[in-house]
């Protein structure tokens, strides 16, 4: 596989025209009045994908910062998530569409949404997808897919999804952390993986072994770790509110990691004891 990789890149999702930029940018825990400007900041930086969630609480946020860029709707990929289902079909329904009217205004849309934990139990997840799918049907979202779900969470689906398999998984990954099971159950399906938490949130980044490599490369470490993942056919989603750090994120396809090095990250991983939020359950 080439890791010959742009800022530009889109990848295909399976079963579907869409295609999702290969490096996106995280909302998680970006304040209220800062994620307008972040957001900005990043759609300048070159970033077309942007990664939010209703309980991130700055839907709305994102969807101004998409309305004042000046940048075509149609050019950038906005992704949210719904944690739990409402209640009943139609109240989880009506919920899906009132992020949708937060991002993209009453006929808007959202470019991917995502049930954001598999942890609503059979029925929840079931309910959930139907609701998603039926948005999809309706033309509000363009694909519909999952985050934190293990392998037995995606066969489950097969019972009574119509969309199967799902467009995406997003879960935690980075060298802790690799999910090897599901990131192969993934590829195998032509699921697209998405890697939150690339960054480990900044804990790592004094870990001699990352600090290292950075000076060879003459890189940051964060630069190294989005590298990594994007070696590994991961879409991540680094995080940041510091516009430097925003920017210097996407300096990451002047470079590439060699094999060696790539099998220096990958022994690193600790299985699910190396995530920091969240390792998905398989079994």
């Amino acid at each position: 596989m080439s890791t010959q990789f742009t800022i530009t890149d889109l990848l295909p999702l399976p079963n579907s025209s869409v295609r999702i930029p290969r490096l996106g940018f995280g909302v998680y825990r970006s304040p209220t009045r800062q994620c307008v400007q972040s957001c900005l900041t990043a759609l300048q930086a070159g970033y077309r994908n942007i990664d939010t969630a209703q309980f991130y609480a700055n839907e709305q946020e994102v969807g101004e910062a998409l309305r004042t860029s000046g940048i075509p709707r149609s050019d950038v990929f906005v992704t949210t998530k719904i944690l739990s289902p409402a209640g009943s079909p139609e109240a989880t329904y009506k919920k899906l569409l009132e992020s949708v009217e937060k991002i993209g205004g009453e006929n808007g849309y959202v470019d991917l949404f995502l049930i954001h934990s598999s942890s609503s139990g059979s029925a929840g997840r079931k309910e959930l997808w139907q609701a998603l799918e039926k948005l999809l049907e309706e033309g509000k979202t363009k694909s519909i897919g999952v985050s934190n779900f293990g392998v037995k969470h995606i066969e489950e689906m097969k019972a009574y999804a119509k969309v199967w398999p799902p467009h995406v998984n997003q879960i935690e990954l980075h060298p802790w952390c690799q999910q090897r099971v599901i990131d192969a159950y993934c590829k195998r399906n032509g699921i697209v993986v998405e890697a939150y938490s690339p960054l480990v949130r900044n804990y790592k980044a004094n870990d001699p072994t990352l600090v290292d490599l950075a000076k060879k490369y003459g890189k940051t470490t964060a630069q190294v770790l989005i590298r990594y993942a994007l070696q590994k056919h991961w879409v991540p989603l680094p995080k940041s509110d510091t516009p430097e750090r925003i920017e210097a994120n996407t300096k990451v396809f002047d470079f590439e990691i060699s094999e060696e090095d790539m099998a220096v990250l990958n022994a690193l991983d600790q299985g699910s004891a190396g995530a920091i939020v969240e390792a998905v359950e398989n079994e």
